[in-house]
Formats: structure tokens, C-alpha cells, sequence
């Protein structure tokens, strides 16, 4: 039996410690989540039916239905000690919230009684006006709705704070624009299914009712000592580090990918996963990652909103456990410069309620017609929205990964396997395609039976790669909700099936029509089809030759929301309005603003505060002790003493005038006129680039300046100190 201890909580806290073992684990998976078995053990007959049909079909739910639901949810809460309960939503904030409020009601006698209604299920009111709204709010337009979402189950939050039942929600205005990142996705969803189905039923399909876009996350993130993250004031306020010369060693020697993973991080991966399983989160695979210090969680597949959900309850139990073991846990894309970055590799397919996968390939998957159309459908896709595809990954922190180490490039194109590109190549040419045999791997070794070769390989470096029977998307971000990529997926996915389903419907003949539309969109699209080395440099100019776009920076990717050709599709899919789009490209550069600038002022506190001075205390030494040998009225050659000085000097000197440059970047850029998107792109151009100047020759004094008198702790600390001999 294993034993998982909170080590950095309380050493002899025996109550804090969890079993597990075969028995136990299936006893406590899901026993905070109001799941299915739970719902049918608990509600009448008739409500469980209703329900169902409400979360199977879409049909409108009853407020009666709803009164019976809430009222068994909370019983079940109650008995497992929740007091509260909260709608939880997903503001455009990239985060959760949630406003509690308990079950208790005042009675005439003065006493209280523990009600919660379906009305208070159903809809909740939070304040909508301090949430990022991109002007479909004002201060005082406060009013915003919470919608209950009936396809991702209730669960219980346990914390200090004690047990809260929290209620997946939409989140809209008064108004009814969307506010949140799930509504936009439960409508894509629904967008893809529609289509998606119109194709499926045309292949003689007659059990399916909808396709379910279907996704499984894997989460990358570092751990650092505590005692140090509280000394980085850089990590505190941006979630990288803004100085940090690069050690002797980091990742060159490739040890750390899949190694063993040490004590103190191996008992918070069983901690996170018992959290995790409570509350129904499947998540099934923890190794190291690249990067010293840095881990990876993935999740198995589930609906695209239902991982969405799941994917920040990871983030969040991932921040609350790693600080009972006195880690912090840092999500951002690229804490450590110089290192291996961190994404969110967002796998992402298609499937029928009646269980077939519309991108996994037949045994012959040549003859396979559905597979290839659904196939050339991403592709056409992919092609045709690339800018969609890049500004749904786009945030500040991913400026610093996408491009290498181990993260794809900022052009958007597809790894489909030679086999697979060879197949579409010969219909694309016209070619009579030959039935082959499925290809055997051989391994070598005489013990190992010959294995199935997949399809394709695996592209690392490739932003959107198949993987034999899902799409990788590689270039969404660590700390970012995944609910935007995949909103964007199932839109322009949606569109062409639209499109392809418009000319099956009308074929005279349905086998010839479909051969038509792989080879049409083979020969137009195959520029995006791509199965090299995405790092190199080759890729990039091949890429300009091909027309692909080449998108480095979140400021430029972020028009491609409000393009004329994005609105028609949302607004022809219903997923965003033109409004919602505005708003939506607004708030992304806001953001982007609103991050380089307190990343800027933080680089001044920490240069001003910390590195000028240990820097001049160390010139100090340096000169006091040429003194005190000149002093002595020894013949001694100080040529080498007197140069180290002279360099400290100068690159103090250096320092501080581009801290009074950086100082003045960023006065000019707050009277830069409304005009959003001129503002963000004078936070990228100059004050920026005034960062990286500043940030150059900091670095420098940090490899000269005397360790013991450097101000925090440096980059060996907190990538080679997880274990407990600290």
C-alpha cells in the first residue's frame, strides 16, 4: 500500500495522509462530482429521464425538473459537508470565478433551514461590469447572468474555506452577449455537431444523433522551491523570471525528459492526482518534462467543454497542492529564458454519440472515404483560417516559447505522416490508389512480436500534427484556457463540412462527388501540409514561398479576430457576433498592454531595488581593494584588477541609463491616443525591445557581481533544488 503525505503541511499530521490502493482508488474517483450514477441514484425516474434528454439532446429544461434536481444536488452536498455553493464561470480572464453563497434560510422562529431552489441552480447574478468585457459592459451596466451547464457535472471544491458546491456555468450580459470562454465553445460545439452529422448521414449513418468534438489536454508546468519564488519578485508579479543569467548547465544533457522524478515532486504528483480524482478529472499520465524542474499532467479524452472544465480545475489543484509541499507552481510559457518552454498540447477530435472516431482510420484506411473527406476537411480548414488557428493560442507569455525548444513555430501548418501525405498526393494527382497491407514495425529484438506501424510518425516541432487518430494542436499556451482553440476548431471545421455537405446533398452520384472533393482540396491546400523540421530556418523561408504566414507576435495575430471574413463565419455559424468579436479583440489587447507594462515597471523595482545596488556594493570591493594593496606600497600589477573594474563600471553605468530609457518608454507610451491596437504596438516595438536591452546587460552583472551579494535567488537554484535536502 502507498502512502501519500502532505510532507511540507504538518509532518505529523496522520490524518492528512491518503491510502491507496486498487480498492480505494475506484471507491473516491468522482465521489465530489453529482455524476451520472449519482444522479440516477438520487433523483425520481421521470427527472433523471428529463434530464438526460436535456443534456443528450439539448431539449429546453423544465424549471419544475430543475426544482427536483437542485433540491437531491443539494441533500447530496449537504451530506458530504458543503455549506456553500457558487456558479462557477469562466470570465475572459483566462481564469475561474465564482461567488458563494450558502444554503442557509432564515425561518419566523429566528432559526435557519438549508434550502436551495431551482430558480438559484438554474441562473445566478454576479456583477458582470468588473470582468473584461471589451465595452459590452460599463461600471454602471453591472448586471450579468450565470446559465447553468447541465453537460459538465456539479462537483464539491474542498479547501480551507471549507466544502462548496460548485455549478459549471455560462456567463452572459444582460444583454446576452457572451462574457465568458464557455459559451462560445458550447456554441461551436453545437455548430460542428450540426454539420458534422449532415456528412455523417450521407455515409449512411443511421444510429448517430450528434458528433461530439472530443479533446484531452496535456498540461505542462515547473515546480521551484518556495523560498525561492517568495525572493523573485519577478515570478510574483509576471510568472517569469524578468533576469536570470543561464546557468553551467540546464538541458543540454537531455536528463530530465522522462527521468526519474524526485521524492519531494513524486508525493505532490500522488497528492494532485487524488485531488484530482475526487472531483472526477481523469488524469492519467505525470512525467519530466524537457526542462530541469519541469513536469507534464495529461487528462483522458472527453467533450470538449467537460476538458475545458477540467483543464483549469488542473490548473488551480495544481497551485493549491504543489504549496502544501512548499512549491510554487508556475504556469507561465516560458519562466525561464533560455530553457524549454511550456504548452498545453490540446488533442482534439471527432466523434459520433454511438462511439466512432471521424478521424481514425479504417484497416484499409485507402478505401476509406469518410475518413479522407473528414481528413481533408481539417486540412481545407486549417488552410483557410490559419490566422484563426494562431490568434486562438495568442497571449504575451507565448511570444517568448513558440519557435524552439521543443514549442512549434508561429506558422500554422499541418504534420500529416508520409503515408498519409502520399495517399492524398496520389488522389490530389488523380493516381488509381493500390490496397496495401498495413505496414509491420520491426523492432530488432527477437522476444517482441512484429507491432502495427501507425499511420505517421510523431512531429514535434509541428504546430498541428496527427497522430492516428486526433489533431495535436501544439501551439496553445500553458497558462491559457483552452476553450478558445478548440472554439475555434470546431467553427472552421464546421464551415467546411457545411460547405462539403452542400455539394453531397445535390450529387448524382455520391462515390464520384466525394473523390471529387478530397482531389479539389488536396491540390488547393496542400501548401499547409508540412511534415519537416518546423525549427528550422529552411521552414521559414519555405513557408514564405508557399504564401503561409509567418506570426510571431501576439499584436499582429490579434486582427484576425475582427477581419471581415472571421465575423461572416462566426456569425454564420452563430458562435460570436460582430459584437462579441470587438469586444473579444479589445480585451486581447488590453491584455497584452496591461502584461508588458507591469512586467516593465517590475523591471525597474528589481533593477533599482536589488541589482544597482548589489551591484555597486560589489564595485565597492573591487575598488577598496585595489586601495588597500596600493596601500601597502607593494610593486603589484593591478592591470587585472583595475579591467574588472572598470567593467563593472561601465556596465553599471550602461544599466542605469537604460533603466531612465525604459523609465521614459513607458511615460510616452501612456499618452499614446485610444487607439488599441497603435498602443500595443508600441509595448511590443519599444518597450519590448527596451526590456531585452535592459534585461542584456542585467544578465551580465549577475554572471560578474559576487553571488554572495546578488540580491535573489538564480536560475541553478530553482531548476536543481526539489528535493528535501534543502
Amino acid at each position: 500500500m502507498v502512502v501519500a503525505r502532505k510532507r511540507f503541511y504538518d509532518e505529523d499530521d496522520k490524518d492528512n495522509d491518503v491510502e491507496i490502493n486498487q480498492e480505494t482508488i475506484g471507491t473516491y474517483f468522482g465521489c465530489n462530482v453529482f455524476d451520472d450514477s449519482t444522479m440516477k441514484a438520487r433523483l425520481p425516474k421521470h427527472t433523471y429521464i428529463a434530464l438526460r434528454r436535456t443534456i443528450d439532446e439539448g431539449e429546453p429544461l423544465d424549471l419544475s425538473i430543475a426544482e427536483v434536481v437542485a433540491n437531491a444536488m443539494k441533500d447530496w452536498a449537504i451530506e458530504r459537508g458543503a455549506t456553500h455553493y457558487t456558479h462557477w464561470f469562466q470570465p475572459m480572464t483566462g481564469v475561474t470565478a465564482e461567488k458563494h453563497e450558502s444554503f442557509i434560510t432564515p425561518t419566523k422562529d429566528g432559526k435557519v433551514i438549508m434550502e436551495f431552489s431551482g430558480k438559484e441552480l438554474v441562473k445566478g447574478e454576479p456583477d458582470a461590469s468588473s470582468f473584461p468585457s471589451g465595452g459590452l459592459r460599463a461600471t454602471f451596466e453591472a448586471r450579468g447572468y450565470t446559465a447553468w451547464d447541465c453537460t459538465s457535472p456539479a462537483f464539491l471544491k474542498e479547501d480551507s474555506s471549507g466544502v462548496t458546491l460548485c455549478i459549471p456555468t455560462a456567463f452572459c450580459s444582460y444583454t446576452g452577449e457572451a462574457l465568458d470562454q464557455k459559451t462560445p465553445l458550447l456554441r461551436s460545439m453545437e455548430a460542428l455537431s450540426k454539420q458534422a452529422m449532415r456528412v455523417v448521414k450521407l455515409f449512411n449513418n443511421t444510429n448517430a444523433t450528434k458528433v461530439i468534438s472530443t479533446v484531452g489536454a496535456e498540461q505542462e508546468y515547473f515546480l521551484i522551491d518556495k523560498k525561492y519564488y517568495k525572493q523573485r519578485e519577478d515570478i510574483i508579479f509576471t510568472g517569469r523570471t524578468l533576469f536570470g543569467a543561464k546557468p553551467p548547465k540546464d538541458q543540454e544533457m537531455e536528463s530530465h525528459y522522462y527521468g526519474r522524478i524526485e521524492e519531494r515532486v513524486a508525493e505532490f504528483m500522488k497528492e494532485l492526482d487524488i485531488e484530482l480524482w475526487k472531483i472526477g478529472v481523469p488524469a492519467k499520465t505525470k512525467h519530466n518534462e524537457a526542462a530541469p524542474a519541469q513536469f507534464e499532467l495529461a487528462s483522458v479524452f472527453t467533450s470538449a467543454n467537460v476538458a475545458t472544465d477540467h483543464n483549469q480545475l488542473i490548473m488551480e489543484t495544481m497551485r493549491k497542492v504543489a504549496n502544501r509541499y512548499g512549491l510554487a507552481c508556475l504556469l507561465h510559457e516560458k519562466p525561464f529564458a533560455g530553457v524549454n518552454g511550456s504548452g498545453k498540447h490540446n488533442n482534439w477530435s471527432m466523434a459520433t454519440d454511438n462511439g466512432e472516431n471521424l478521424l481514425k482510420p479504417g484497416k484499409t484506411p485507402y478505401e476509406n472515404a469518410r475518413f479522407l473527406l473528414f481528413i481533408s476537411a481539417v486540412i481545407k480548414a486549417i488552410d483557410d483560417y490559419a490566422d484563426l488557428l494562431r490568434v486562438s493560442a495568442a497571449i504575451p507569455g507565448n511570444d517568448h516559447r513558440l519557435g524552439g525548444n521543443e514549442a512549434p513555430p508561429a506558422i500554422v501548418s499541418i504534420f500529416l505522416g508520409e503515408v498519409l501525405t502520399d495517399v492524398l498526393d496520389k488522389i490530389g494527382n488523380g493516381d488509381i490508389i493500390d490496397f496495401r497491407k498495413k505496414e509491420l514495425l520491426k523492432t530488432g529484438v527477437s522476444t517482441m512480436p512484429p507491432l502495427p506501424k501507425d499511420l505517421s510518425d510523431r512531429n514535434r516541432t509541428s504546430p498541428f500534427a496527427f497522430t492516428g487518430n486526433k489533431f495535436e494542436f501544439r501551439m496553445v499556451p500553458s497558462s491559457g484556457s483552452i476553450a478558445m482553440p478548440n472554439t475555434v476548431l470546431n467553427t472552421i471545421v464546421a464551415d467546411v463540412l457545411s460547405q462539403i455537405a452542400d455539394r453531397l446533398e445535390k450529387a448524382d452520384d455520391f462515390d464520384e462527388e466525394v473523390q471529387k472533393i478530397i482531389k479539389a482540396i488536396v491540390k488547393k491546400h496542400k501548401r499547409v501540409i508540412f511534415n519537416g523540421n518546423g525549427y528550422s530556418d529552411e521552414w521559414i523561408e519555405e513557408a514564405k514561398r508557399r504564401g503561409l504566414k509567418n506570426t510571431p507576435s501576439t499584436v499582429d495575430a490579434i486582427p484576425a479576430l475582427i477581419s471581415e471574413k472571421s465575423i461572416n463565419l462566426f456569425e454564420k455559424h452563430k458562435v460570436f457576433t460582430r459584437r462579441e468579436l470587438e469586444s473579444r479583440y479589445e480585451i486581447a489587447l488590453e491584455g497584452y498592454i496591461n502584461v508588458i507594462n507591469i512586467e516593465a515597471l517590475t523591471m525597474i523595482d528589481m533593477a533599482k531595488k536589488q541589482i544597482l545596488p548589489a551591484s555597486i556594493k560589489y564595485q565597492r570591493q573591487i575598488a577598496e581593494s585595489i586601495n588597500e594593496v596600493k596601500n601597502t606600497g607593494i610593486e603589484i600589477d593591478l592591470g587585472e584588477e583595475a579591467e574588472i573594474l572598470r567593467e563593472v563600471s561601465g556596465l553599471i553605468s550602461d544599466f542605469n541609463k537604460e533603466i531612465r530609457n525604459l523609465e521614459k518608454n513607458i511615460m510616452d507610451a501612456k499618452n499614446i491616443s485610444e487607439d488599441l491596437y497603435k498602443k500595443a504596438s508600441y509595448y511590443k516595438d519599444v518597450v519590448f525591445v527596451q526590456m531585452e536591452k535592459l534585461r542584456y546587460i542585467g544578465d551580465k552583472l549577475e554572471s560578474i557581481v559576487d553571488e554572495k551579494l546578488w540580491p535573489m535567488p538564480v536560475y541553478s537554484d530553482m531548476l536543481f533544488n526539489l528535493d528535501y535536502s534543502i
